[in-house]
């Protein structure tokens, strides 16, 4: 394929939490790469995944859900957002299915302002009535300038190959930014501390997901034998702790084993996980904290 034909570039994933944005990056690879569990605000940093075609190559950017920050971690996730959206030649707005519009306006108007090609995508279409879809459509038409508004179900990947056609549409032309073999610019490192942290989100309740950060202590490939992973979950508090570890070390023997299941299918190789939890005091409140741990 010749260069002059050849199109690249950054397409990022925005919407309120929830809405399906780790779903769709999954469902474009056919791969999981972005974690995915119910609650909203699981996604912490922009992940970026890559999808690669005989004539074409996307760079994904799943980002945090659009909220109004109200301590620092959340500060941080809203700048990840803003320096995606600035990286990005053309901009997903995800939405999901509903009687009447959501009220998108400050997002619309934050995209609005930066002048990019801007898709509008109504996501969970599989939980409406086909006859509600339609005026839905229309009314989002009526009220916001998008280049186009394309209907999914990322769960059922139901219209992806559509909007597929419709992101191509405004890609630049240039040669790709990474080889054809790659599916990320992270390291094995960052999923295997995201899968053990989808396992917190999936396993706790309240506010114990939300005050979790995983880091991975020591990762050593050995060959012939198990690789060994060493990773520690970071808590607000020392209340916290002894949630996670449960009774006799149970429920944290629980996440080990469902994290260390995954992660085998993530690496295609056999894993010894050890699991960690230790306290940093209000790491999510505190800037120090946060670059420390990778933020």
């Amino acid at each position: 394929m010749s260069e002059e034909k050849f199109r690249s570039g950054y397409v990022a994933i925005v919407g309120k939490p929830n809405v399906g944005k780790s779903t769709l990056l999954n469902a474009f690879l056919n791969f999981k790469l972005s974690i995915v569990t119910p609650k909203p605000q699981t996604t912490r940093k922009k992940i970026l995944g890559i999808l690669n075609g005989e004539d074409y190559q996307i760079i994904f950017i799943d980002t945090p859900g659009w909220i109004t920050p109200k301590y620092e971690l959340q500060k941080f996730m809203m700048h990840y957002v803003q320096e995606s959206l600035q990286d990005a030649d053309v901009i997903i707005l995800m939405v999901e299915v509903s009687d009447q519009p959501q009220d998108i306006e400050p997002i619309y108007q934050n995209l609005f302002s930066l002048s990019k090609k801007i898709i509008l995508v109504i996501n969970k279409i599989d939980e409406i009535f086909k006859d509600k879809l339609l005026p839905l459509i229309d009314e989002y038409q009526k009220k916001y300038l998008f280049e186009s508004c394309v209907p999914i179900s990322a769960l059922q990947q139901d219209g992806i190959q559509r909007l597929l056609k419709e992101i191509l549409k405004y890609l630049p032309v240039h040669p790709p930014y990474f080889p054809s073999d790659y599916t990320s610019d992270q390291n094995e490192r960052f999923f295997v501390a995201e899968i053990i942290r989808e396992k917190i989100f999936q396993e706790y309740v309240k506010e114990i997901p939300y005050a979790c950060h995983v880091e991975l202590e020591e990762f050593k490939e050995q060959p012939g034998r198990k690789d060994l992973i060493r990773a520690v979950i970071y808590v607000d508090h020392d209340s916290q702790k002894g949630i996670i570890i449960g009774k006799s070390g149970q429920a944290l023997k629980k996440i080990g084993e469902l994290a260390r299941k995954d992660i085998e299918t993530f690496l295609g190789r056999e894993v010894y996980l050890e699991l960690f939890v230790r306290v940093m005091q209000n790491w999510r409140k505190k800037s120090s904290s946060l670059k420390k741990l990778g933020y």
